[in-house]
């Protein structure tokens, strides 16, 4: 027996190196892209900004089917029609992912609703879940509404619990599926007057850590988490950096077309841009007097002081 521990312990330094290696070809030699055809695919906060193109990119991609899932529906309904416009079979659904039996009810009339005939059930089920719907209330823990921080929560952490619930169990049944969260970069480096954001992305994230991991045994089914920086959107609008053409905010199509290509590469974790991977680094190495200079410096310390959010 203790050989073949010790054979192990030599052996996995070697299977590290491997994998390091294997994993720096593929940046440069990107693996050949997963093909989209025939996978139906449930986008939740799918009426307007990320969630809208990224309805546009699954369906420029090949997509046959895709659902959108929100709270507004002129939104909802206006991002539909332009999906069918392009030829792409898409429906909606009015759906509150914080409510937990609305998720439920809804899950079972999205199978009801895209159902192919009974000999191709599978043609009505949901291979590819991206959870993306999320609300920010923006104030500091003092001047925050009770209500407020529950449904923020609600919508940004645990709506996923239920929604992955809801459709995670025919994707293992198929042996085919990928769930996707639209997470942030906040979930690791949080900032002042969006506590109730940071902690519901951090959340978000130990989630899908633990899902991945619980994924690795499923044959067919895998995971990917996407943690953007400030993003061009209305759900941040107001927000300001100290140094906007050094950290230029990304553009939503960009995030959905690299969110795209990460499911179609199998890719388990994407940080946007590139360069938060500095950010990762530095918060493991630096104290934390250094790390509230560099808060201080880069403006994020006061950049949620103008923030508006949607109106």
């Amino acid at each position: 027996m203790i050989w073949k521990w010790l054979g192990a312990l030599l052996l996995f330094p070697v299977q590290m190196v491997y994998l390091v290696v294997k994993a720096a070809v593929c940046m440069v030699l990107p693996p050949k892209l997963r093909d989209l055809a025939g996978e139906n695919v449930l986008i939740t906060g799918g009426g307007r900004g990320i969630g809208r193109h990224l309805a546009r990119e699954f369906a420029k991609r090949g997509a046959r089917k895709i659902i959108l899932w929100g709270r507004t529906e002129k939104c909802l309904k206006e991002t539909t029609e332009e999906i069918r416009m392009m030829g792409t079979e898409c429906h909606y659904f009015i759906c509150d992912v914080g409510n937990r039996e609305e998720v439920y009810r809804q899950a079972k009339a999205v199978r009801e609703k895209v159902s192919g005939p009974f000999f191709l059930l599978q043609v009505g089920d949901i291979t590819i879940l991206v959870n993306n719907a999320a609300v920010v209330h923006g104030k500091s823990l003092m001047d925050s509404d009770d209500d407020a921080l529950l449904k923020s929560q609600h919508i940004n952490t645990l709506g996923q619990f239920w929604t992955t619930k809801a459709f995670l169990p025919r994707m293992l049944e198929l042996q085919n599926g990928h769930i996707v969260c639209l997470n942030s970069v906040l979930a690791l480096s949080a900032i002042p007057g969006a506590i109730d954001y940071c902690t519901s992305k951090a959340s978000s994230f130990a989630f899908m850590e633990s899902l991945t991991l619980g994924l690795l045994d499923c044959p067919g089914v895998n995971a990917t988490t996407v943690l953007p920086f400030h993003t061009s959107t209305e759900m941040f609008q107001g927000m300001r950096i100290r140094f906007p053409n050094l950290f230029p905010p990304l553009k939503p199509e960009t995030v959905a077309r690299r969110t795209v290509e990460a499911v179609q590469m199998n890719q388990a974790f994407l940080l946007l841009p590139w360069t938060m991977h500095v950010l990762v680094i530095l918060k493991s190495i630096l104290p934390q007097a250094a790390l509230e200079e560099i808060h201080k410096f880069s403006g994020s310390y006061t950049c949620m002081n103008t923030f508006k959010g949607r109106t």
